[in-house]
C-alpha cells in the first residue's frame, strides 16, 4: 500500500500513505496553531482507506477537541500526526511536514486565512478561504 510514510520525531509511529492526495492546504485556525506551536499547519488530505498505521499504534494517542475533531499524536515525542473531523467524514488529514517523500501536489490554498497571525503574513497568491467555516472564498 505504501507510496509514502508519515513518521513522528522519535520514529516510533509510522503511518503508510497511498497517493493520490485529496488536497494539500495551509490552515491558519487557532486550534491548528496551538496544537503545532506554529503560525499555520500544512495538511494533506487522504481517504481513510489510503492511511494505515504500520508501527506504533500503541503510541498514537487521540485527543478529541471541543469541536469534536480528533488530533492524534505520538505519546513519546509529542509529534502531532493526524487530524479527523466530522466535517470531513471518511478523510484523514496528515501533517505534511512529517511526510517522508514527496507529496503529489503542492499546497493549493489557505484555510481560515482571515485568522492568520499578523507577524506571519500570507505572501503568496494561493486562494484564501475564511469565514465561519474557514472554507468560504475571501475577496481579493
Amino acid at each position: 500500500m505504501s507510496d509514502l510514510a508519515l513518521t513522528c520525531y522519535c520514529r516510533r509511529v509510522r503511518i503508510e500513505l497511498e497517493l493520490p492526495t485529496k488536497f494539500v492546504a495551509h490552515c491558519h485556525c487557532s486550534n491548528c496553531r496551538r496544537a503545532h506551536g506554529a503560525p499555520f499547519v500544512t495538511w494533506a488530505g487522504f481517504l481513510e482507506s489510503q492511511v494505515r498505521v504500520a508501527a506504533g499504534q500503541e503510541d498514537l494517542v487521540p485527543y478529541v477537541t471541543d469541536t469534536e475533531a480528533t488530533r492524534s499524536f505520538c505519546r513519546v515525542c509529542g509529534t502531532t500526526l493526524l487530524f479527523r473531523s466530522p466535517r470531513w467524514a471518511g478523510e484523514i488529514h496528515v501533517a505534511a511536514a512529517s511526510v517522508e517523500g514527496e507529496l503529489d501536489r503542492e499546497p493549493e490554498a489557505h484555510a481560515f486565512a482571515d485568522r492568520a497571525v499578523a507577524w506571519c503574513p500570507i505572501s503568496d497568491d494561493l486562494p484564501r478561504y475564511g469565514g465561519e467555516s474557514g472554507t468560504e472564498l475571501l475577496p481579493g
